[in-house]
């Protein structure tokens, strides 16, 4: 067996302004690039807490990223088999 390593980059920009925070994650796979986008909103009742809404909008950014990861590769299944395909869970 043949074993083949890849890597692929992942970068996250995080812009926050007064209560909400807007991540956008990038997956470089050598031969594309993949977008996902994330918000998190703190309510103002909420207490403060450093780093709370950047692990939510970044959350949210990965789940999107996976969304569109898992809609390309139906896509190129469909386009191979000829066939739809559901990768989804």
């Amino acid at each position: 067996m043949t074993e083949h390593v890849k890597r692929w980059r992942a970068n996250v920009f995080l812009v926050e302004e007064d209560s909400e925070t807007t991540a956008h994650a990038v997956v470089e796979t050598g031969v594309a690039a993949i977008h996902g986008y994330g918000k998190a909103k703190r309510n103002p009742a909420d207490t403060e807490v450093e780093g709370i809404g950047d692990e939510l909008a970044t959350g949210r950014a990965f789940i999107d990223l996976g969304r569109r990861l898992l809609g390309i590769t139906e896509e190129d299944l469909e386009a191979v088999e000829g066939r739809p395909a559901h990768v989804h869970e």
